[in-house]
């Protein structure tokens, strides 16, 4: 099943390369996240994050996400999750993900599965991800607000590799690299395009107890948005600095 999801990126990342109709934009990134896991009572748990994502490093706007979750362990490895996410998408740069530049609210269902496992000293860790999206969607360049929805569907396959740098596994006051990479797929009548978009990156990161910890490092992000100009493909990569707090209480 790994080896598989695998063999779908790197093909999905061979095609997107290949294509020859598109216009290219590149953009400077500055993400900030916020996380925390909270344990309510026995198996169960609550997921709350907020997402600052910013364009030409802090300077615009690109996206602003706050997701709820509610967690379930299955057993020591493997956590499911359902919830409700919701963003505000900024226009930005030469080519807004929105046709007229004006910002657009998104409402998400989700429903995630999340699988962890030891290699030597390696926690690698998976999650697939399939999101029910409402996003916001405008007739005029005269509408103050969305005038209705749009439904897509979406699918996430994110996988996350660890060492500690001291020791063979992470413990309270050491640091640690991490590298992930996310492919977000896209399906269903109102999708465009089924490559939606991958997010790479790899983080330096200090855990100081078993509450908190702390990442920073380099991300980049391919995208291609859900529209065309004269029948041209629109890509964005996006890379720059990404900081991850993480609280578990």
């Amino acid at each position: 099943m790994k080896r598989y999801a695998l063999l779908l990126l790197v093909l999905i990342q061979i095609t997107v390369r290949a294509q020859n109709n598109r216009i290219n934009t590149d953009h400077t990134i500055a993400w900030t996240s916020l996380m925390s896991n909270i344990k309510v009572k026995g198996n169960w748990s609550i997921q709350i994050e907020y997402h600052n994502r910013r364009v030409q490093l802090y300077k615009d706007g690109q996206q602003s996400l706050v997701r709820l979750g509610l967690n379930y362990k299955i057993n020591s490895q493997t956590f499911f999750r359902i919830g409700y996410a919701w963003a505000e998408n900024f226009p930005y740069g030469e080519y807004p993900t929105n046709s007229f530049g004006k910002t657009v609210t998104e409402h998400r269902l989700y429903e995630s599965l999340l699988y962890s496992q030891q290699i030597d000293k390696v926690s690698i860790s998976h999650r697939i991800m399939l999101e029910q999206r409402f996003i916001g969607k405008f007739n005029a360049a005269t509408s103050l607000t969305e005038d209705s929805y749009t439904y897509a569907n979406r699918i996430r396959y994110m996988i996350r590799c660890q060492i500690p740098l001291k020791g063979r596994q992470l413990q309270n006051n050491v640091p640690y690299i991490s590298c992930y990479n996310e492919l977000f797929i896209g399906f269903g009548k109102n999708v465009n395009n089924v490559f939606d978009q991958n997010r790479c990156a790899v983080l330096c990161g200090y855990r100081w107890n078993t509450t908190t910890s702390l990442e920073i490092g380099f991300i980049n992000q391919q995208m291609q948005l859900n529209r065309t100009i004269n029948n041209w493909a629109i890509f964005q990569n996006n890379s720059g600095i990404i900081t991850n707090l993480n609280f578990n209480l």
